[in-house]
């Protein structure tokens, strides 16, 4: 075996890949009081993966590694990983003296267990990275083999909570996963305890007291609020009442007067990890669409400058394509689609353009997508393109992109720090099918590009799948399969009291452990 990733112990000075420098010493003890919206439907991580559920239960719950903000894996179950030199073989070392909270001893045998059993089953997404991997062995209490079918580029950034979550063996096996009673009561082996859910109300969690990091949590507790309303929690926050506004907690266009609050702080990070990219679809079936240089025309007739200043309060960054820069292969060599009117009529007269209207489906998620659609109906009809917009609430617009019925329409999707995992699914021909929002609504399709994302999936090492990126991102954005717009960011919001509270890639969904309050 040749060493090739960090080889680290968990050491109490240097416990959970924290990178911020405090300006004094942490303090033990406080209730920290944060918002999470909406209501998650359960805290049984391994069942449900939406964000409100991850965003609680990611504190509860721990998975084998943590991500920094540059998505370097970082020790936390295990405490260091080899693999072989064909990179088929992957040895992890888990940590010694961890306890599931009531008592029982993590050891390998709830790995294999959560990932070849429990998630298998349970976890779609990650279901699909699991076919490249042919076994699970734990040759001693402390070590388990992961052995690939064959070299899978982006195997490593599998292992964060909310992808790989570790479950209790003593408690699962066996039973009905759905069912069964501990879905309820939470057990892991992370900093906080499930201690009480007041439905509607707020969900309760207590500090662990046998966490296996030493001097870990500082907090006593904390306490996860239920407020519907947009206009309430942002005045929750102003009297005091919530310590933590998690990014998309408040309307948008509230983020600069709450910002500007004394002993207000706020932050972009965090996001790293799931680097959400916000894109037009379009429909490449249909005439106009179908041609590419109307949708190149597209491209360059709209102000995502305007977009990000005015709409997103200079949160994110204009996208060159289909990777974002936050994601692992990323082509920063791209060339850029600047916002060009002329360029765009010139395009449309080149096609012979006629003029046929389309359907501009705005996304249901608020004021700011409203705004947002505006913006580029105004954009499209100063080059001459009309539109018509199609108003629809959240199941309305979730079945008119499942079923192919729209011209242009706003989304949004992660990407998991790989293009393997969170990019591919959108362009790939394989992924084309009626019935989902998320997979390749659009209907693009090309050979060379699939054989591209396929080959780079699992080409060894990185440095074949950098190049084979950088052809397929080529190629993409000569295409113009969707209208790439914003690379997201969603600014979580506290009160500057509040200390260490965003430490990795996957933000408040993992943050309490090492974050504290000044008294």
């Amino acid at each position: 075996m040749k060493k090739r990733l960090i080889q680290a112990v968990l050491a109490a000075a240097i416990p959970l890949a924290s990178i911020n420098v405090q300006a004094a010493d942490p303090v033990y003890g406080g209730t920290m009081d944060v918002v999470v919206q909406p209501e998650p439907p359960s805290l049984m991580i391994g069942l449900y993966s939406n964000a409100p559920t991850q965003q609680v239960a990611g504190n509860i719950y721990e998975g084998l590694l943590r991500y920094d903000k540059d998505l370097n894996p970082q020790p936390l179950l295990a405490t260091s990983w080899d693999t072989s030199e064909d990179g088929k073989t992957w040895t992890f070392h888990l940590k010694h003296g961890v306890t599931w909270h009531d008592g029982k001893p993590f050891t390998s045998a709830d790995v294999v267990f959560s990932v070849d059993k429990f998630l298998r089953q349970t976890n779609a997404r990650l279901r699909q990275s699991l076919q490249y991997v042919d076994s699970i062995t734990a040759p001693d209490d402390y070590t388990v083999v992961f052995q690939l079918k064959q070299p899978f580029g982006p195997f490593i950034g599998l292992f964060e909570t909310g992808t790989m979550p570790m479950i209790p063996k003593h408690i699962y096996e066996g039973t009905d996963y759905k069912t069964n009673p501990a879905n309820h009561h939470p057990i892991g082996t992370g900093p906080f305890k499930f201690a009480e859910w007041k439905k509607g109300s707020y969900i309760h969690a207590v500090k662990n007291e046998n966490y296996h990091v030493k001097g870990l949590p500082y907090l006593d507790d904390i306490y996860w609020h239920v407020i519907p309303d947009a206009a309430s929690r942002s005045v929750a926050y102003e009297t005091g009442k919530i310590d933590v506004l998690p990014g998309g907690s408040v309307e948008n266009f509230d983020i600069p007067r709450l910002t500007a609050l004394d002993n207000s702080c706020s932050t972009s990070d965090g996001w790293e990890y799931f680097s959400p990219h916000a894109w037009l679809w379009i429909n490449n079936r249909n005439y106009p669409m179908s041609d590419k240089r109307f949708r190149q025309a597209i491209m360059y007739a709209m102000d995502r400058d305007f977009a990000k200043n005015a709409l997103w309060n200079g949160y994110g960054k204009v996208a060159k394509g289909p990777v974002g820069s936050k994601t692992n292969f990323f082509n920063k060599d791209l060339p850029d689609y600047e916002y060009n009117p002329k360029k765009a009529k010139a395009l449309l007269k080149e096609m012979g353009y006629d003029g046929t209207p389309v359907r501009l489906l705005p996304m249901p998620y608020g004021e700011t997508w409203q705004r947002w659609a505006e913006a580029i109906r105004q954009n499209l009809a100063e080059v001459g393109i009309k539109t018509d917009m199609v108003s629809s609430d959240v199941a309305g617009w979730n079945q008119k992109i499942s079923d192919w019925d729209f011209d242009l329409s706003f989304t949004y999707l992660y990407q998991y720090g790989d293009p393997a995992l969170g990019v591919s699914r959108t362009y790939v021909s394989s992924n084309i099918a009626k019935g989902s929002p998320w997979n390749n609504a659009e209907g693009y399709s090309d050979p060379e590009v699939d054989k591209l994302f396929a080959e780079a999936a699992t080409a060894y090492p990185d440095s074949k799948r950098q190049e084979l990126y950088n052809e397929v991102q080529a190629k993409l954005v000569e295409d113009v399969p969707v209208a790439w717009l914003l690379e997201l960011e969603f600014p979580t919001i506290y009160n500057c009291n509040v200390h260490n509270l965003i430490d990795s890639a996957i933000g408040v969904n993992d943050a309490f452990g090492t974050a504290w309050i000044e008294k």
